[in-house]
């Protein structure tokens, strides 16, 4: 991205974010606090009327404001279709999408819910019925500024990445580029020829909160194009008998309101191996930013790329020659 629109981005202070808050004439108390995050600068900002706002001031250079505009069109889809999703707010100018400084932001209502590490199987069912209906609504139009999942963005754009930086050490960075490659030309074709539409792309545990009422789905600032197997596979990672019977409890309650192409269930594996390479190429790419070594202290460690490369060759192994 633009150094003016780096240095922007990472010296946002709270007086920046207050004034992009009451822009469109809400008025705040002047309680700003900084949120965990590291694509995008997250607050919570208290208003005057006692409610909380969380606004999303996103990295620049990394989605188009048309990209943006088609997930907030997702989000709108889904809200009205009585969905638990969070969707943006009206900045008081008819826009979802507001600009300061050349930096984009968006607003949320804030809500309150508990994260949780482990699902039982009524829960994986009643998230599974979630998705399925998500993913009716996904269907219905599609995202033209948003990318589609392939093997080109998830493996050698990363791979790119990962080897002109030389963040894999020594003698493991071509093995890993082996593997790498292997599952990528495996994956491929399938991959390609898999029924693709709008995703939440990211639907891991963190992205799912637990109200009174079930299941709300939030950040959906990674959604995509793509199969709708790979909302599944997150939230029952692994290819263990455990995470098999997860995956399918999960499909149980999806299949109540959309079918699901079960075929594609054999993807889940070499997506998992495609999130791998990604994750850490998307963390190469964010080095210089100062918080990006203080959240991963291992990730130019050899046990870290050891770890890594060891869950590639099972992934590969299991999907044979």
């Amino acid at each position: 991205m633009p150094g003016d629109l780096t240095a922007s981005f990472f010296a946002l202070t709270p007086n920046r974010v207050l004034d992009a808050v009451e822009v469109g004439g809400l008025r705040s108390t002047g309680r700003c606090l900084p949120l965990r995050a590291f694509e995008n600068r997250v607050y919570e900002v208290e208003l005057e009327d006692e409610r909380r706002l969380v606004v999303k001031f996103h990295r620049p250079g990394r989605w188009s404001r048309e990209a943006i505009l088609d997930e907030h069109a997702f989000l709108r889809d889904l809200a009205e279709a009585e969905l638990p999703v969070v969707a943006p707010l009206d900045l008081g100018k008819g826009s979802t999408l507001g600009e300061i400084d050349g930096i984009f932001y968006t607003t949320f209502p804030k809500i309150r819910g508990r994260m949780t590490d482990e699902l039982d199987a009524d829960g994986r069912r009643r998230i599974g019925r979630t998705i399925g209906r998500v993913h009716a609504v996904g269907a219905a139009r599609p995202a033209p500024h948003r990318p589609r999942m392939s093997v080109e963005r998830y493996v050698h754009e990363p791979l790119e990445v990962l080897m002109a930086g030389d963040f894999i050490p020594g003698s493991l960075a071509p093995r890993y580029r082996d593997v790498a490659m292997r599952i990528a030309d495996a994956i491929a074709k399938p991959l390609a020829a898999a029924p693709a539409q709008r995703i939440h792309g990211d639907l891991h545990r963190s992205n799912v909160l637990w109200t009174s009422d079930g299941p709300v789905l939030v950040d959906f600032d990674d959604f995509i194009t793509g199969p709708p197997a790979q909302d599944l596979w997150l939230l029952a990672p692994g290819n263990t008998e455990e995470a098999r019977r997860a995956r399918w409890e999960i499909v149980e309650g999806y299949e109540i309101f959309r079918e699901l192409d079960r075929s594609t269930l054999e993807l889940c594996e070499p997506m998992r191996a495609l999130r791998i390479i990604y994750m850490s190429a998307w963390i190469a790419r964010r080095w210089d930013d100062p918080s990006f070594p203080v959240a991963f202290p291992t990730f130019r460690d050899h046990r870290y790329w050891m770890h890594e490369y060891e869950a590639l060759i099972a992934i590969a192994e299991a999907l044979g020659p």
